[in-house]
């Protein structure tokens, strides 16, 4: 005879809490917050890109607007008319910030990887001489002394890439990132296999290093892209002003011509000057200064879960 076929039960899933499992209701509530959170920042950026399409008239007669009274190119055209000066802006801007940010990540990683290590004897007196820094500095008048008399670096790309190529701050957060992922096992593993300390760093740290570094560099990106106050500061040659001293510069410009417009003379001079773009000058210069941190962030992200996955090891 043969024997009673059972019916096979699914067994439960194990393992799984009911505090980690989502219901429906909630997941429709958190999707809905998220929705309502991702609007409140983009609706901003696209107002910006808006009032600065629109003409200077429409935005004074109707303020901002997601829907203008009359589009225009007013401030697009008025900086097309600076001629070669935004483009050469742009590029120095652009590569004063990728190779102070490859010279900052260079230096402060190999800092961090040096303080990190618990067999060096003076890693505590670098690690106080490094959090000194970050409670008393010089201040701007002596750094000005530094930069122009003795290093004589003003109106050179050099004031754009040495002052400031350590963070003390990144560089704690790049050692307790080392100290905390990275097991002393490996260390131990590739020293008695006859490494170096510049193989262990390159070949070892790196690798399980890439979320802290693109971190790190993220932020460095960030504030040199952002950074307008050195070239207002130092550089004088134009070939070497940054994109964000060019705009502030022109911007304040045009502010005192329209509060001051009586200087014209004549009643055309005036009307002319009440014709330059203002408002919507301002939101192109928001646009070209946003857009290139927007289109980076991406790639930098990419490396912050690779960094994440590659760094999980088992001991």
């Amino acid at each position: 005879m043969d024997a009673a076929v059972k019916p096979v039960i699914p067994m439960r899933e194990t393992g799984v809490s009911r505090f980690n499992r989502i219901s429906p209701v909630w997941n429709v509530i958190f999707t809905t917050v998220l929705c309502v959170v991702s609007l409140a920042m983009v609706l901003p950026i696209v107002l910006v890109a808006i009032v600065s399409f629109s003409s200077e008239a429409s935005v004074a007669n109707a303020g901002y607007s997601f829907f203008p009274i009359e589009w225009s190119l007013q401030a697009y055209n008025h900086l097309g008319k600076m001629g070669s000066q935004v483009m050469d802006s742009f590029v120095i801007t652009v590569f004063y910030t990728i190779a102070g940010t490859v010279m900052s990540l260079s230096v402060m990683s190999m800092f961090a990887f040096v303080i990190a290590q618990k067999r060096f004897v003076a890693r505590r007196f670098f690690t106080w001489l490094l959090f000194f820094t970050m409670l008393f500095s010089g201040g701007l008048v002596p750094g000005y002394i530094l930069n122009t008399r003795y290093l004589k670096i003003n109106n050179t790309i050099w004031v754009f890439l040495l002052p400031g190529i350590i963070n003390a701050y990144n560089v704690i957060i790049l050692r307790t990132f080392i100290m905390t992922t990275i097991p002393d096992s490996l260390f131990e593993a590739a020293r008695i296999d006859g490494a170096g300390h510049f193989t262990v760093f390159v070949r070892i740290t790196l690798p399980l290093f890439k979320a802290g570094l693109a971190t790190i560099g993220l932020f460095n990106v960030v504030n040199r892209w952002n950074d307008w106050f050195i070239g207002m500061l130092y550089i004088i040659n134009p070939k070497l002003v940054p994109l964000q001293t060019m705009l502030q510069k022109m911007q304040m410009s045009i502010e005192f011509l329209k509060s001051n417009s009586g200087i014209a003379g004549t009643p055309d001079g005036v009307a002319l000057l009440k014709q330059l773009p203002d408002q919507n000058l301002r939101m192109a210069c928001t646009l070209i200064i946003v857009l290139p941190m927007l289109v980076t962030y991406p790639f930098f992200q990419r490396y912050f879960v690779h960094g994440l996955t590659l760094g999980g090891i088992k001991e």
